[in-house]
């Protein structure tokens, strides 16, 4: 019971406390204007002292690398002026990320950068000496993923599909690979799958002696080819890709390690299964030997490989097995002794951090309690301390946590409702933390090593104060107890000047997928301000987090096993019951809308829960899961061949029959991720099934949809929706 009453005393404070205007929000000022806009301070890296950082900054004088002083936050001096550089080509030098090389005089740049999926980019690469201040393009043409030698002397990226190594003293450049070749053979970078499910882009690693450099290289000829029509031209064009759907072939992977002293290249003998993946690499602590992570492809039998990069021998480091899935991350580090590694796992029910013998044997756990450990920040082997992330004091907050490598003395260093990141110096002696909840745009803040206050850097009140201004009500927590007794987390945002006596519509918002919270105390920008909006025109704006999501443990995550969408659904419908039976709910205005998973789950929404929905807007939804990659779908649904059943029994194009009420669908028609496939046979369906609704498509426009007037124009599309069928 005093949990409860503080909850609610907690929900009357921030409603009695939340400064209130009276002002409208417009479409076109939340998103075609900087009036929301938050200030950040952005590319913040520790130097290698420990005691300065370098930040971009584009105030005053133009884009700049800026040294600071972690004591003080002054800058010192400024590293590079993007002004006094001149490119080869005369061009102004223009980036938005930046390395350094080992001893900190040279820096890598990235210049007229193209997208070539999701996360990946094609680009021009510019070294910059910073005492000449002379700029070398790298190689000709454009390239991927250039990085340094861990000495400096060298830098190694990937073109047209080939692995390539230039030495910066001498400006000879190697051409390591030759086989590359598009749509068929990739050397050092990954394939798409790989890339958007493993979130692996860069696929070569250096060795700590700057002697040799593994990589991945993926044979992609058995992958079918998937098609997407582009426009714009006379005629239109087509853009081709491999895309392995599920239960089809993958690529086949296999590991090599190529030797810059002897020019030789030796393959590891980890397999080339296309049952196979190898979704991390690492180097050990003295480079003595390869680390490699092996999933089998239902993704539930995990090995860590040790190789041998003379011989290409492996031996099995430490093994996991689970009845249902594993997830990756990129937790492991070896530690300098030669003797120990961190590494983690969820097979204790939470996800926590474990040290481990070299002999694979586990020493003890790191991290404990009921929560799940969400970030790994590193580990000072000086003082014997971790530093990681978990979610706590709720599912919905992020504290940041250190730990003795014993385990032995685990405490908080930052903790508070909200969300809290930081961002270490080398020595972790300091600390720039970035934090926000759900109510409170985000702000920056020095601390020391102990987790004190040192100042702040950026509180965004210049935000804050413009916020107060306007009409709005605070993003309020509330759970409730299902018919299945599964306690649900969600958020609500009532109108302003919400009257309890009145009869309010509901307006829901969903992702419910596998990685992906709703239910967070974190600023949400652009989409929170929409919700405001929409609940100055009389809508009460709700968020529920379904079984299946994270950061509640190993359990609840992977309920939905085998059957993606059924309990997910269920719990939707059990949150539209609860919303309608409040007494300020008008029952029959309920309505929602999802993004992606979102698409899905909105669309199953007003399909199997025909009877509670009025309204449903899908943007860019799975319809059915044959039409998914196969890494994401068959690590929570294994095969078709295997799980026919959990495949066709929540796909929305099997349940359009029961349609009633109004439905959006909207797609870009260049997506390359959740392909325009499912919307295109999602129609299909509903026209078979003689169901009205409505379309609305986007040409060329990936999976974000966003580029120019695009967002501007969708979110009105959708709020024009919401007002006219809810």
């Amino acid at each position: 019971m005093k949990t409860i009453f503080a909850f609610i005393s907690f929900v009357l404070f921030i409603q009695s406390s939340y400064s209130q205007g009276t002002k409208e929000l417009t479409l076109k000022e939340i998103w075609a204007s900087p009036t929301f806009r938050p200030e950040y301070i952005f590319g913040i890296a520790s130097m290698k002292d420990g005691i300065h950082y370098s930040t971009l900054s584009t105030n005053e004088g133009g884009l700049k690398i800026e040294k600071h002083g972690y004591a003080t936050s002054q800058k010192v001096a400024d590293i590079l002026v993007a002004s006094e550089v001149k490119l080869p080509n005369g061009a102004t030098l223009e980036f938005d990320d930046y390395v350094f090389n080992e001893d900190e005089t040279m820096i890598l740049v990235a210049t007229e950068s193209e997208p070539i999926y999701r996360y990946s980019t094609r680009s021009r690469y510019v070294v910059i000496d910073l005492k000449s201040k002379k700029a070398t393009y790298l190689s000709a043409g454009k390239q991927q993923y250039a990085g340094f030698s861990p000495n400096g002397k060298h830098v190694a990226f990937v073109k047209e599909n080939n692995l390539f190594i230039k030495d910066l003293s001498s400006e000879k450049e190697t051409q390591v690979t030759t086989d590359g070749l598009s749509n068929n053979i990739i050397n050092g970078a990954s394939d798409w799958v790989y890339e958007e499910e493993f979130a692996l882009k860069e696929a070569f690693f250096w060795s700590p002696d700057n002697s040799k450099v593994a990589f991945l290289r993926f044979d992609e000829s058995k992958v079918k080819e998937f098609s997407m029509n582009t426009y714009g031209e006379l005629y239109p064009g087509v853009y081709k890709f491999k895309y392995p759907k599920a239960g089809e072939d993958n690529s086949s992977v296999s590991l090599k390690v190529y030797d810059l002293p002897t020019n030789k290249t030796i393959t590891m003998e980890v397999g080339n299964d296309m049952n196979q993946y190898l979704p991390r690499v690492k180097w050990t602590y003295s480079g003595a030997e390869l680390s490699v992570v092996r999933l089998n492809r239902h993704q539930n039998h995990l090995e860590l490989l040790l190789c041998n990069p003379l011989n290409g021998e492996v031996k099995t480091l430490l093994e996991e097995k689970c009845e249902t899935y594993i997830d990756i991350n990129d937790n492991l580090t070896f530690l300098k002794d030669g003797k120990r590694f961190i590494w983690s796992s969820e097979l204790g029910g939470f996800n926590h951090l474990y040290l481990y013998g070299m002999d694979g044997k586990k020493i003890n756990a790191i991290s404990s309690g009921n929560m799940d450990v969400t970030e790994f920040y590193g580990v000072d082997e000086k003082k014997g301390l971790v530093y990681f992330q978990s979610a706590a004091p709720t599912p919905m907050d992020r504290s940041i946590y250190v730990s003795n490598l014993n385990g032995k003395s685990q405490k908080v260093l930052i903790k508070g409702t909200g969300h809290h990141a930081p961002e270490f110096s080398k020595t972790f002696d300091y600390f720039v933390l970035s934090k926000s909840s759900a109510n409170t745009p985000v702000s920056f803040e020095m601390y020391g090593g102990d987790g004190k206050l040192i100042r702040t850097l950026e509180s965004n009140e210049k935000l804050k104060s413009t916020l107060s201004g306007y009409a709005t009500a605070p993003k309020e927590f509330f759970n409730f107890t299902t018919s299945a007794q599964i306690v649900l987390n969600g958020w609500m945002i009532k109108p302003p000047n919400f009257d309890a006596k009145k009869k309010y519509p509901v307006f829901m918002t969903v992702y419910g997928g596998p990685g992906h919270n709703t239910v967070e105390n974190q600023w949400e920008g652009a989409n929170y301000l929409w919700y405001q909006m929409l609940a100055q025109k009389g809508y009460i704006v709700v968020s529920v987090d379904n079984r299946g999501t994270q950061y509640r443990g190993e359990a609840f995550k992977k309920s939905t096993y085998k059957q993606l969408g059924k309990l997910e659904t269920e719990d939707q419908i059990e949150a539209a019951k609860y919303l309608a039976g409040l007494t300020y709910v008008d029952g029959s205005r309920i309505g929602i809308q999802g993004w992606s998973y979102g698409g899905y789950m909105s669309s199953l929404c007003i399909t199997k829960g025909a009877d509670l929905f009025k309204m449903a807007i899908a943007v860019a939804p799975v319809t059915n899961w044959r039409y998914y990659d196969n890494i994401y779908t068959e690590r929570f649904m294994q095969t078709p061949k295997e799980n026919a059943s959990g495949y066709d029994e929540n796909s929305p194009i099997n349940h359009v029959a029961r349609l009633k009420g109004k439905y959006l669908l909207i797609h870009g028609t260049a997506d390359d991720n959740v392909h325009f496939q499912n919307s295109a046979e999602m129609v299909t369906a509903l026209v078979k099934a003689n169901k009205q609704f409505d379309v609305f498509y986007y040409p060329d426009k990936n999976h974000g949809i966003y580029g120019g007037n695009t967002r501007l124009h969708l979110y009105t599309l959708m709020t024009d929706y919401i007002l006219k069928n809810l």
